[in-house]
């Protein structure tokens, strides 16, 4: 059953504890994201010896291979993948809404072909829930919801939005049938609305009374201006349920995760990290390191000398650029996983910083360090 404890607090940042069924998660936290039941080129003593708590997956690439029959044949996702951690999924619905020239929308679900074979697949609220809880046996389960693309005049926000509260409430239903709620699994509601904030609250307040185990923010890092971005986030995390956890869907900039955890947000999730080592990219405590440059071919260095990740403990920048040179597929999971150990480092700082009520200063600091989008010169 999941439980949610506050164990800190500084303006509206919070420092808390997620209990759920396989295990405990220290938040503010951040998810690797394992698609399909994998976080791409790392085996998953490497993700939990980065330091995650807590992986995402995705229904609808689950449902569509290997499918939800066979993972609930073989005991549900964590036994059939091998993760022994609380996993989350994803309900598929940002997925199907990107096949923009190949599903259809209507009052009852998504109807769209499959982007790998053109088959046809019906997705509902309803068996959006039977997937996650019924086939795949996860710990959190995402309600289906309507993305709200960017850009959306308010009429379509609002059209969009509404969809999605009556979706939320079938899926709640359906969830709580299959016996999820109240002791087995738990499900999040969806926060929609665009980049309208009025939009955003009547939003929260619909969700929030549906009675999820936790709510999240959607429709944001979807191709919208920096800035308007940050003003959804602030106009909506601090409005959200204070009892339960606040994750804010698809953002995984450390910047962004700074200004959310600001403004009240508990859990992330972004490819980032994990996309950016398989194309050569490093995150340091000093910049951006792109390791195929010719100046690190003969740098003894460690990737960052701060580092204690297991990559930065063997190899040498030379030697990682040797392996990218080669395409040797080793190169992308050593930078992978000092990728995901930079950021699940930042978690932890965040995390350390709460609880000494020193959260703003933290940041500024951290800002300025962990400038991953900017390369080091």
């Amino acid at each position: 059953m999941l439980t949610f404890d506050v164990l800190a607090t500084d303006g509206e940042a919070r420092r808390g504890k997620v209990t759920l069924d396989h295990g405990s998660v220290e938040t503010p936290a951040f998810m690797p994201v394992g698609t399909a039941g994998t976080v791409k080129a790392a085996r998953w003593s490497d993700v939990a010896g980065a330091g995650a708590e807590i992986v995402l997956a995705n229904t609808y690439h689950l449902m569509l291979r290997p499918g939800g029959h066979l993972i609930r044949e073989m005991g549900g996702l964590h036994r059939f993948v091998g993760w022994d951690r609380p996993i989350l999924t994803d309900s598929g619905g940002f997925q199907v809404m990107s096949l923009a020239g190949s599903r259809k929308l209507t009052e009852e679900g998504v109807l769209f072909r499959s982007h790998l074979d053109g088959s046809p697949h019906l997705l509902t609220p309803e068996r959006a829930a039977r997937l996650q809880l019924g086939d795949f046996g996860v710990d959190v389960a995402m309600v289906l919801d309507e993305c709200t693309p960017y850009p959306a005049t308010r009429d379509e926000a609002a059209r969009s939005m509404e969809l999605t509260h009556r979706w939320a409430r079938r899926g709640r239903e359906a969830f709580v049938a299959l016996g999820g709620g109240g002791g087995r699994s738990a499900q999040f509601g969806i926060v929609q609305g665009g980049m309208f904030p009025d939009l955003r609250r009547e939003s929260a307040a619909a969700v929030a009374a549906l009675g999820f185990e936790g709510v999240a923010c959607g429709g944001v890092s979807v191709g919208e201006p920096k800035e308007e971005m940050r003003a959804i986030v602030e106009a909506t995390g601090p409005i959200l349920p204070a009892g339960r956890p606040r994750y804010l869907m698809g953002v995984g900039d450390p910047h962004d995760i700074l200004h959310a955890v600001a403004n009240g947000f508990d859990l992330f999730d972004c490819v980032l990290p994990t996309r950016a080592a398989r194309h050569g990219l490093a995150y340091t405590s000093q910049g951006r390191i792109v390791i195929k440059q010719a100046r690190y071919r003969a740098d003894a260095a460690p990737l960052d000398p701060a580092c204690a990740c297991a990559t930065c403990r063997s190899a040498s920048r030379a030697y990682i650029r040797h392996l990218f040179m080669l395409g040797e597929p080793t190169a992308g999971t050593l930078l992978t996983v000092h990728n995901l150990t930079a950021v699940l480092d930042l978690m932890k700082g965040i995390r350390e910083a709460l609880a000494a009520r020193r959260y703003a200063a933290f940041a500024a600091e951290a800002a300025r360090r962990l400038d991953f989008g900017k390369d080091t010169r």
